[in-house]
């Protein structure tokens, strides 16, 4: 149990102590010359578990996203996605202003392209229209609850867009929350893209940093565009030590992470003025809506349950205006779950 329950976000997550002493003993070099064979090993490491010929360390998630779009696309061409995934959402339009791409949001069931929508996605070859550069995928779905889709699912959705010459990025922050809950290897995720990327600085648990994995070509690439952006990187060792600790060992507790949200989110089910979809929680992720009840309207009651859960040292995530999110990960335990649980039905008790 920890003094403070703090389900706000995986990204919340501290360093192990195996992860500051690798960071403390690592070899570093300069990375920007490709010198530093922490980062290099862990490089070849993470394009080894994705199935891919070549890795590239990035500080984020999101300048991993926008380097993979960046690299694969040309400006004034067009990137189909689904509208509510975290590249169009929380990406701070990086794609569209340092690539100018458009993007096509399209509305999905969970949180993924299906095969159809797709090729009715695709532009034809008109003057007067863009062409469609790229198809991005989200695995896990951060905004649909942690929801995975399936290798097969990827694979169809490749298809269509391969079909008409098109590339396809998987955006897998979480994808090894995917592997692990659907107990399939991360490289059948990854087998029919053309890029991922992944965090280490999440479920994982290491401080800082990302990797993209592709073709050889793509990455060179979006290497030199990192650069570009000031995101080349000295001694990056210190911190890529860390993420070489994250792979080999924090990718098989993850299943503990989605023991303890499956809890979570049975629990609130029971509690008065709250819906969650159950089918929806299937990793880390645990969302779900405020009503209104009886003197508050259903804002007010969100806020409740914010403020009142941080007053008994329990933080919570308001992502919209009637709507929670709560995530599990390696600094949370079933003792704090629990704690969660109690707070939020003490501040409902009376509703």
């Amino acid at each position: 149990m920890h003094d403070i329950v703090d389900l706000r976000s995986d990204t919340l997550t501290l360093p192990t102590p195996e992860m500051r002493d690798a960071m403390a003993r690592a070899e570093v070099g300069d990375d920007v010359w490709e010198e530093d064979p922490t980062v290099k090993r862990l490089e070849t490491m993470a394009a080894e578990r994705t199935g891919k010929d070549a890795g590239l360390f990035v500080a984020s998630g999101t300048q991993g996203n926008l380097l993979s779009v960046w690299s694969q696309t040309q400006p004034g061409s067009e990137v189909v996605l689904d509208l509510d995934c975290h590249i169009f959402n929380n990406e701070v339009a990086g794609a569209s202003v340092i690539g100018g791409v458009q993007m096509r949001a399209v509305k999905t069931a969970r949180g993924f392209l299906s095969p159809d929508q797709v090729r009715e996605s695709l532009r034809p070859a008109n003057i007067h229209i863009p062409p469609t550069g790229l198809v991005c995928i989200e695995n896990t779905h951060n905004r649909h609850g942690g929801t995975c889709c399936t290798p097969e699912e990827i694979a169809a959705v490749a298809a269509v867009a391969h079909g008409a010459g098109v590339p396809v990025h998987l955006d897998g922050a979480r994808l090894f929350n995917a592997a692990v809950a659907l107990r399939r290897d991360a490289r059948d995720f990854t087998r029919d893209v053309d890029t991922v990327t992944f965090c280490l600085s999440k479920g994982l648990g290491a401080p800082v940093g990302s990797v993209i994995c592709g073709r050889p070509e793509v990455v060179t690439r979006a290497r030199r565009l990192r650069k570009m952006l000031g995101g080349g990187m000295r001694q990056a060792g210190i911190i890529a030590a860390a993420g070489i600790v994250a792979l080999e060992r924090m990718v098989g507790r993850l299943a503990d992470d989605h023991v303890n949200a499956r809890t979570l989110a049975e629990g609130v089910a029971k509690l008065p003025g709250i819906r969650i979809d159950l089918a929806s929680v299937q990793t880390n992720i645990v969302i779900f809506a405020v009503a209104a009840v009886p003197k508050r309207t259903a804002e007010a009651a969100t806020q409740e349950i914010v403020q009142g859960c941080a007053a008994r040292k329990v933080k919570v995530h308001a992502i919209g205006p009637t709507a929670i999110r709560c995530v599990t990960h390696k600094d949370v335990d079933a003792d704090d779950i629990r704690r969660a649980l109690e707070a939020i039905a003490e501040i409902t008790r009376g509703w």
